[in-house]
Formats: structure tokens, sequence, C-alpha cells
């Protein structure tokens, strides 16, 4: 029998990690763990999701409204219990949204953060162990 190795942190690359900060507390009510300059760590429930600086010109240009990434393979799930609630409260809060899907009992949207990263709300649960 194998031992799981928990995922205890995920980096998100940024140019700006004041906006995404105060992005994803602002619209999944992360707690700022830990914070200097370029850098930040937000408590995700169970897993931390840390914002690293990076310059512009690495990152390319970020456009405004933010566009989907196209260089991105990673997507950041958010368990809701109403994702069309949660859709309309990110749609409120200025955050492009797509539409909502339903496939087996779940539901989820994806949406794009202040940097163009997609994130996605859904209705599927963690893992409990």
């Amino acid at each position: 029998m194998s031992t799981v190795t928990p995922l205890a942190q995920v980096i998100l690359f940024c140019t700006d990690v004041v906006r995404l900060r105060d992005f994803y507390v602002g619209a999944f009510g992360l707690a700022v763990v830990e914070e200097s300059d370029g850098w930040c760590r937000l408590d995700a429930g169970g897993c931390v999701l840390a914002l690293h600086a990076i310059p512009p010109e690495v990152a390319g240009p970020i456009a405004d409204p933010p566009i989907a990434r196209q260089d991105s393979y990673f997507k950041i799930c958010f368990h809701v219990d109403a994702v069309d609630a949660a859709r309309a409260t990110l749609v409120a809060r200025g955050t492009p949204m797509r539409d909502v899907h339903r496939w087996s009992g779940i539901a989820f949207c994806d949406g794009i953060d202040p940097e163009g990263n997609v994130f996605q709300v859904t209705t599927r649960a963690a893992v409990s162990r």
C-alpha cells in the first residue's frame, strides 16, 4: 500500500502579485498567509496558492480586459456549492466568465483572472480522506 503525498502548494507566476492577490482574496475569500515583495501565499483551504512575480517581458503582454492564456496547461479549480450563483457573483465583479456546463451530476464554469489564467468553479468536491 502506498502513501499519498499531499499537494501543499501551487505556484502561479504573474506580473502583478498585488492585483492577483486582491482578485483571489476578493473572489474566493482566500486569506493571506505570507507576503513580501513579489511573493504572496494564500490559504486555499488545504493547499496554498502562491503568487510569484516574474518580469513582464518574461510573461508577455497582459490584455485589459484579460483574454484566456493559450500558453498555459493548468487550471485552478475552486469548489462551490452553486456554480450558477458563483458565476453571477464573479460576473458582477467584472470577471470574464464562460457558460456553465453540467455533466454527470457536476456543474462547472471557467473564468479568466486578471492575467488571463483560466480558473474554474465547480461543484466537484475535493477528495475527502
